[in-house]
Formats: C-alpha cells, structure tokens, sequence
C-alpha cells in the first residue's frame, strides 16, 4: 500500500497557496460553509486516524466527523481492507455534507507514516490495548495531540512511561473514558463529593466478565493484513480469527477475550467504571492500598481472560470498593446518610458485547429521591463539566487547557483495574503504595507490573 501523502497541505502553508491546496486535498474549489463552517482552513484541526475497526467506525471517527473546527485527513490500519473501508466512511460523511464528491483522505499501513506527516496535527489512536501506549508515546514525541481509546496501556510500567512522556510533551492527550462527559456520572459524583449521602463508606462496581470460547486453529494470516506487526510489542503466536478480529464486519473482536492483549472486561468496561468511581471518591490520583479477590478463567478454548469474579480494595481514606458481575452495571456509591447510583441507563453498546444492554434502565437513582434532586450550590464543589468527549479534546487542542480525561487520571484508573486483574490471578491479598507505584514486599506482584516487549515494538 503507498503512502505517500494525498493532498500534503498544511494548514499553515495553506494562506500561501490558496484555494489551489483546498483543492489538492480533495475539497471542491470553493469550500462550503457546509464542511469548514466558522473554521477557516487556517484554524482547522487535521486529524489522522490510527486504527479503523470496531471502536472507531462506531465511536472515535463518528464522533468526530460531525465537528467543523476538525477534519479527519489521514486512516491507517495493519489490515488493507479496513483502510480502504475507513476511507470511504470518512470521504462519504464528508461528500454527504457538501453535496459534492470527496475524496481528501489519505491511507496509511503504518503509523509511523502517518506520525511523519507534518499537515497532521493530532490523532485518534482506536487500537487494539497493547498498542496504546506504545502509539501514545510516539504521538506525542511526534508532536501530535492525541486522543487515546482506554485502557491507556497493557501494563502499569507502560501507562506510567505514556504519562510521563505526554507531561513532557506539552501536548494534549485526552483518554477515551467518555462517561466523564456524560452528565448524570459528573452529577453523582458531584453529590457524593458534596457530601449528599454522608460520609462516603462503600462503593460498589458492577462488571460482567467474559464467557470461554473462541476456535484455536491455526489459519494463514489474510492477505493485506500485517499481522506480525499487529501482535506488536507480544510473543509471537500464530493466527487465527478468533485471537484477532473478523474478516467480514466489525463485530466483537476476539483479541479482547486474549489475556495476551489485555486483561478482558476488568480493564475494557473497568477503565471507565472504576474511572468513574475515582471521581466520586476523589481517589483520582492515587489507588487501593489493599486489593484481594478471586475469579474463574476458562479451562478450555482460545480466550482466556476472566470470567465471574468479585475483587475488593480498601483505599486509603478508608473507603471499602467491591467489583463484580453480581452487582448491576455501574457504580453505587454507600454513605453513612444513603446510597446513589449511576449507569448508562438504556445507552446502547455494540450487539456483541458481553453487557449489549445494561442491567439496569435507570441512569441515576438514589435511597431518598429528594437526593437526586438536589442542586448543588455555588460554594460548593464543581466538577470539570464537558458536554462531549471528543469535542471536549478538541477544545483543548485549540485551548491548550487540561481535559476533562488528562493522562495521568487515564493511567491511575487503568493501573487499578490492572491490580485487581493481578490479586485474580495470584489469589491473595496484596499490598499496593499508589506513590511509589509497586507492591510491598510482593516481588512475584511486582514482577506483574511489565512484561518483555518483543523487538521492534519497544518503549524507549
């Protein structure tokens, strides 16, 4: 696949050349207000797409697209096919939207290239979990603003290096934990801070695990598909369908079900929930100090992530948080004056998700009603209030001000997901410093917080 830049015009350069470079990217000779609105060339944000599945057709780029002050230029994909296909979605919204053929975006099969390309100036990084914080990294030493789909990484090693790289950095990088902008998670934990159900106690995260499965055969990796790059920074394996993600659509795919990619719903649906959690706990920069729990994994099939589980964690501050399928899908808070609970109520994920609808309809409930209903003062706490994920990060690109999902938040949410995954697996209580970021006393615990990273794919 060639990838050589299509329409190479930066926005800077783009004063100079005219309408002549509008029309090198593919726009029509005379832009419509349609597409570019309030936002001149000049000011617009042109973002790369970096992964083209599942989460991005359906999320990242949807969400994006509709922005004027933003144009997704470039999409790259490790599969052939799944660059062709991000192409036309994104060349056929915008078509759609001026009334005119499009044909501005560029394909790229290896992100390096597309990091290379001086007219990006940020990027949605929609890959698989093993490759955020590698990508991440690169991004923002490439000087890109990045928005990073969660977990932040594969290991805790890895999400403190990305955190530390992004502050070093100067540049913007907004996790994709989008509840944060959803209103009735920013208003309950509003109340719990504000201290509307007493002195917090007890926090409840309901999670549901991942069911066995999944067809061990060995099967020729598909042409166009570069999938010993995809296997990134893991052993090498061989491939089949299962461990990786379908040929035909864009269904669940099954690195996600792989304890080789991640560590399955702990860290996917987790990384938002116990995000959540921290907010109302305001734990947000710190984690448990005390982790223990068990879980079953599958004894047969190719996935091998968990299944049913409980795990629990005592913070610091004394508050006792519980994470398991039993309870319903969200988070419920316990004070010593009442309870609050929050979910996504009837928000809809993809059909094949394990939680395809939640368990509970309800989106924001309380012991006494009159809680729920409460207004929370102007002396009192207020929270960082974003109408929507992507354009929250896109306000901050042109800004240059914190987001509302900043990376160090995104790596402490992850970092205890990953713990609670660790006491899963090792079946005992183990003693965690947030601060110093490792195990007390715990050299088998610690010995979990990196992996080996198979060459090329390496942080540095």
């Amino acid at each position: 696949m060639k990838n050589a830049v299509k329409g190479g015009v930066s926005r800077r350069r783009f004063l100079k050349t005219g309408l002549g470079a509008a029309a090198a990217i593919g726009f029509p000779t005379i832009v419509p207000s349609a597409v570019l609105g309030q936002y001149a060339p000049s000011k617009r944000i042109n973002i790369g797409a970096i992964g083209a599945g599942r989460i991005s057709r359906v999320h990242d780029m949807a969400s994006i697209l509709p922005y004027d002050r933003a144009r997704i230029m470039a999409v790259c994909d490790l599969d052939a096919h799944r660059v062709e296909d991000g192409k036309k979605l994104v060349n056929d919204f915008y078509a759609a939207k001026t009334g005119k053929p499009y044909d501005g975006v560029t394909g790229y099969a290896n992100y390096h290239d597309l990091l290379a390309n001086k007219d990006i100036d940020a990027v949605v990084v929609s890959t698989p979990d093993h490759w955020h914080a590698l990508i991440g990294v690169d991004a923002v030493r490439a000087g890109k603003d990045v928005y990073l789909q969660k977990p932040a990484s594969l290991t805790i090693a890895e999400g403190r290096a990305l955190s530390d790289a992004v502050q070093a950095s100067g540049r913007i990088l907004q996790i994709g934990s989008q509840q944060r902008s959803t209103v009735q998670f920013r208003y309950a934990a509003e109340l719990v801070r504000n201290g509307r159900i007493g002195d917090l106690q007890r926090v409840e995260v309901g999670l549901p695990g991942d069911p066995a499965g999944g067809d061990k055969t060995p099967m020729p990796a598909p042409d166009g598909f570069n999938y010993a790059m995809w296997l990134g920074e893991t052993p090498y394996v061989y491939y089949t369908v299962d461990r990786v993600h379908p040929q035909s659509g864009y269904g669940r795919p099954g690195w996600l079900r792989c304890r080789q990619f991640g560590a399955g719903m702990i860290t996917g649906w987790g990384a938002h929930h116990i995000d959540s959690a921290h907010w109302g706990m305001n734990t947000e920069y710190t984690g448990p100090i005390e982790i223990w729990g068990h879980a079953e994994f599958p004894d047969h099939g190719l996935w091998d992530v968990h299944g049913p589980f409980k795990t629990e964690a005592l913070y610091a501050n004394g508050v006792h948080m519980s994470v398991s399928g039993d309870y319903a899908n969200g988070i419920k808070f316990y004070g010593t004056k009442g309870w609050i609970f929050v979910s996504r109520g009837n928000e809809q994920v993809t059909k094949s998700d394990p939680a395809a609808k939640l368990n509970d309809a309800t989106a924001l409930a309380s012991s006494d009603p009159a809680i729920v209903k409460s207004v929370i003062g102007p002396d009192e706490i207020h929270l960082y209030e974003s109408k929507e994920q992507h354009g929250n990060w896109l306000d901050c690109i042109i800004s240059r001000k914190a987001p509302i999902s900043p990376v160090e938040l995104g790596h402490r949410a992850c970092s205890t997901c990953l713990i609670h995954d660790m006491a899963m697996v090792l079946k005992r209580k183990l003693y965690w410093d947030p601060t110093r970021e490792r195990f007390k006393n715990d050299d088998e615990a610690n010995s979990m917080l990196s992996r080996p990273q198979r060459a090329p794919y390496m942080l540095s």
